[in-house]
C-alpha cells in the first residue's frame, strides 16, 4: 500500500496548488452561505405591511381626536408591542386620517420600524400630526380604496398585508366597503376593524358583517374613545404576531 502511494502521489507544486484550490473553493462556497443567509435574513425582516387608518369624520370631536392619536403613538412605546416587533423582526408601517370621499391625510409615512428606537421616532411622528379635516362624514369605502392603494406603495414585500382600519360608526357617504373590494386589490391582504361601540351595538356589527375581510380577519372592540389606547395596543400585538390571525402570503 505504500508503494502505492508513492506511485499515486503528486509532485509538491502540483499539491500545493490543489490545496490553495481547495483552500479557495471553501472560502467561496463559505461566502455564499453567508450570502445566502444575509438575504433569507432580509425577506424575513419584514413579516407585516401595516396599513392603520384612524376616523377623522365629523362624529370625532377634538378630545376623541386626540384620544386616537395619542392611544396610537402611545401603543408603538409599550414594550409588549415592541416587542412583538423584535420578535418577528420588524413590520413597515404606514398610517393616515380618513373621514369624506377625498379627505385621507397621511399621518406616518411608510417606514420599517425594527427595535425600541425606530418605535419611539414613529411615535413621536404620530402625535404631532395634526388634523387634517374636522367636518365631513363617513366615506368608509374611500377609506379602504385609499388604504388598498397605500399597500402597494410598500417598499418591501412582507410575508403578510394587513389593513387595520378604526371608526365609530357606519358608512355614509359615497359607496361601501363592498364596492371598495370589487373595485380595488385586495388580494392577500388581511382587513382588521377597531370599532369605537359608543352606546350602541350598530357600528360593531357594522364592521363583522361589511368591513373586515380575510383569513383570519377580525374587530377589536373599544367601549369608548377612553378604551381606545388599550384596544390598539391589543390589536397591533395580534397584527404583528400573527399566528394565523392574519393573512399570509
Amino acid at each position: 500500500m505504500a508503494q502505492l502511494h508513492r506511485k499515486n502521489a503528486l509532485p509538491l507544486g502540483q499539491t500545493r496548488h490543489r490545496l490553495k484550490a481547495v483552500l479557495k473553493a471553501g472560502i467561496v462556497c463559505g461566502l455564499a452561505g453567508i450570502l445566502q443567509m444575509a438575504s433569507g435574513g432580509a425577506a424575513q425582516a419584514c413579516s407585516v405591511a401595516l396599513v392603520l387608518a384612524m376616523d377623522s369624520s365629523a362624529s370625532v370631536d377634538a378630545r376623541e381626536h386626540q384620544l386616537q392619536i395619542n392611544g396610537l403613538a402611545d401603543a408603538f412605546l409599550d414594550p409588549d408591542v415592541v416587542n412583538a416587533i423584535e420578535v418577528v423582526g420588524g413590520i413597515y408601517v404606514t398610517a393616515f386620517e380618513w373621514s369624506g370621499r377625498y379627505q385621507q391625510v397621511e399621518q406616518l409615512s411608510w417606514r420599517l420600524i425594527n427595535d425600541g428606537g425606530s418605535a419611539s421616532a414613529a411615535s413621536n411622528t404620530l402625535r404631532q400630526a395634526g388634523r387634517g379635516y374636522t367636518e365631513f362624514p363617513t366615506a368608509l369605502g374611500y377609506a379602504l380604496g385609499h388604504a388598498a392603494v397605500l399597500m402597494k406603495q410598500a417598499p418591501a414585500h412582507c410575508r403578510r398585508k394587513v389593513i387595520d382600519v378604526a371608526g365609530d360608526g357606519i358608512n355614509n357617504d359615497g359607496f361601501g366597503p363592498d364596492s371598495a373590494y370589487k373595485a380595488f386589490d385586495f388580494n392577500d391582504i388581511t382587513v382588521n376593524g377597531l370599532v369605537i361601540a359608543g352606546p350602541d351595538s350598530v357600528p360593531v356589527d357594522y364592521y363583522y358583517a361589511e368591513v373586515i375581510r380575510g383569513p383570519g380577519a377580525f374587530v377589536e372592540v373599544a367601549g369608548t374613545y377612553d378604551d381606545y389606547a388599550e384596544a390598539m395596543k391589543r390589536k397591533l400585538i395580534r397584527e404583528i404576531v400573527g399566528s394565523g390571525l392574519a393573512s399570509a402570503n
